[in-house]
């Protein structure tokens, strides 16, 4: 039985409450029970990657997060908390001959908070931390399943098999890693949570290019 970081639940109760905080903007283009198709506003989020197991580096990558939004060490502004926390394995690149492909480093997590609306990632505050990096997300379309529980790494596979089932018997082609993203407190009751797990619907080599993120 797994034990809960007790020493990081004010810092999860921050980073995952949800009311009256903001989420990313997004156009509904299907729905199916546990099941969407969302288009995505482009965005900015701060992130950190962390090495370790799923359950324990979403809890290690809040601190360096919950830093920069409340301006500790660094100057300038607080930054409002937004929902959810998204949490993806780290891609690494690795050189092969003739082209670069990527592949999923599985002992490494990146942790994400969305920075709120209107900010941009030059007027955003530099993180003063090397662990945080700000990204520029273009707009995107993603296949989204809806999942309860505490999030467990059998909660996350088991919910990442249920995308996929769905996406491939629909035809859809995805691309990347799929991405998590947590929404509530950690008091909140296991059956109750929201929780989801989502992957990018693949586009055009030429709309990729036109689309690769900005870090700053």
């Amino acid at each position: 039985m797994r034990l809960f970081p007790f020493l990081g639940l004010p810092l999860l109760a921050v980073a995952c409450a949800t009311e009256r905080v903001e989420e990313p903007a997004f156009s509904l283009r299907l729905s199916d029970a546990s099941f969407e198709v969302r288009e995505y506003a482009p965005t900015v989020i701060a992130e950190t990657t962390v090495k370790g197991d799923a359950w324990n580096s979403r809890f290690e990558g809040f601190g360096p997060l919950a830093d920069y939004i409340f301006a500790k060490g660094r100057d300038g502004e607080k930054i409002a908390m937004t929902a959810p926390v998204t949490q993806s394995p780290r891609e690494k690149i690795a050189m092969t001959a003739p082209v670069t492909q990527r592949a999923s480093e599985a002992d490494a997590w990146t942790i994400a908070f969305t920075m709120p609306a209107g900010y941009t990632i030059e007027s955003l505050p530099k993180p003063a931390s090397l662990a945080v990096k700000l990204v520029e997300q273009p707009s995107r379309t993603m296949a989204v399943y809806r999942f309860t529980g505490l999030a467990t790494d059998g909660d996350m596979e088991a919910a990442e098999r249920a995308l996929m089932r769905k996406v491939a018997g629909m035809g859809i082609e995805t691309c990347g890693e799929a991405m998590f993203a947590f929404y509530d407190p950690p008091w909140t009751l296991p059956f109750m949570r929201r929780n989801e797990v989502m992957i990018e619907i693949a586009r055009s080599p030429e709309a990729s290019a036109l689309n690769a993120p900005k870090v700053r």
